[in-house]
């Protein structure tokens, strides 16, 4: 930064300011902690994009996040394009419904990340994740971590990314400051990654070199021949996160992992040991998983967020071109042909409803036991 002496662009300054709030302020101490007990900073996967909308006021606004390949958020993209068209109909907006739709109709044929649509410019944008690692391992939730899911609901919460603005003008706390001028500088060594990542990892702290990092998510890890490896995708809470490996525990391990009785049994109370502890390590099988806390970072340059690289994994093209190509190889199956569930399907499905009937059961409970509460509270004198 240095190089623009005192004129630093907008998009390439930090700014520390006093926290709001008492919360925000214990965060930032917990966030200055971290840096001592997991003092090592490392990748935490692959990219990971969504969308989002330029606002009048600057920044751009997080409509969704979380996929790992570019496509797939273009397919959120024109399904944003479509929500909005229907709300433009019910408001009589016949101009704004068809320029909307025209944009989701593109995005069906064409691989588009940069569009302007009723006078709103939207945008693919990319985070790269990080963890925190220590002598212990990586870094789990922190106490100041927002986790006020029960069990088995944390899906019902809004992921914390939704909503949230990215814009270089907003103040941090000082441990935050720290941390996003600790990432922008991070790149990945010759010979670690393939050569086309790293050459565009070179190209994007000269194009995009401010930052702002978005709000932490949470996935699990497990301890495997002397390493930690991530086995789910993230979770906008630590009970998210557990909830996942609950879910892997009770219903997927049984069929993947060809669990007989005796070891379905083990993993199943593991999972209600984790449900009754809401505990960030859990031991099963000798095998430990932990929840892991993720940083994820968007590189900002002149004209905002960074989109995808032409490095970034993209496996498959737009829904139409997909469709057209599994015509021509005679794989898309007759709709009136039936469909014919292989015996792991079957017993996935079984057990998808048995947990799904387990958490309906908890979750009634959970309201009698509320109820009784209450009505003790309004009976006594």
């Amino acid at each position: 930064m240095s190089e623009h002496g005192e004129n630093v662009p907008a998009y390439q300054k930090v700014r520390v300011g006093p926290q709001d709030s008492p919360a925000a302020a214990i965060a930032d101490v917990d966030a200055w902690q971290a840096r001592d007990q997991y003092p090592h900073l490392l990748g935490g996967g692959g990219p990971v994009f969504g969308v989002a909308q330029e606002l009048d006021t600057g920044g751009w606004e997080i409509l969704s996040f979380g996929e790992v390949y570019p496509q797939t958020a273009r397919d959120s993209m024109s399904m944003v394009f479509r929500q909005r068209a229907s709300e433009a109909e019910k408001d009589g907006n016949a101009d704004a419904r068809a320029e909307l739709m025209e944009a989701a109709e593109r995005l069906d044929w064409e691989v588009l990340d940069d569009l302007t649509v009723c006078g709103i410019r939207y945008r693919i944008v990319r985070a790269e994740p990080f963890i925190r690692m220590g002598p212990t391992g990586p870094e789990p939730p922190r106490p100041s971590d927002p986790d006020p899911a029960e069990v088995g609901e944390a899906y019902r919460l809004p992921l914390p990314t939704k909503g949230f603005v990215i814009d270089t003008f907003a103040e941090s706390g000082m441990s935050e400051a720290i941390l996003r001028v600790e990432l922008l500088t991070l790149v990945r060594k010759p010979g670690t990654v393939p050569d086309d990542v790293w050459e565009d990892s070179q190209v994007a702290v000269r194009t995009h070199p401010g930052g702002v990092l978005l709000p932490a998510e949470f996935m699990t890890a497990e301890y495997v021949n002397g390493d930690w490896r991530p086995t789910a995708a993230t979770s906008g809470t630590p009970q998210g996160a557990r909830d996942v490996l609950g879910t892997y525990l009770r219903v997927m391990a049984p069929v993947v992992e060809r669990l007989d009785k005796e070891q379905r049994a083990v993993y199943a109370a593991a999972a209600d040991k984790l449900d009754a502890e809401r505990s960030d390590e859990i031991e099963v099988a000798g095998c430990l998983s932990r929840v892991v806390r993720v940083e994820r970072l968007v590189r900002i340059g002149p004209d905002g967020p960074e989109g995808p690289r032409p490095s970034d994994h993209d496996p498959e093209p737009p829904p139409s071109v997909h469709v057209e190509q599994l015509r021509a190889q005679g794989v898309i199956l007759d709709e009136n042909e039936p469909l014919v569930l292989s015996e792991e399907t079957k017993e996935l499905s079984r057990l998808y409803y048995e947990e799904e009937e387990r958490r309906k059961a908890l979750r009634e409970a959970r309201g009698a036991a509320r109820s009784a509460a209450d009505d003790r509270d309004e009976n006594r004198p």
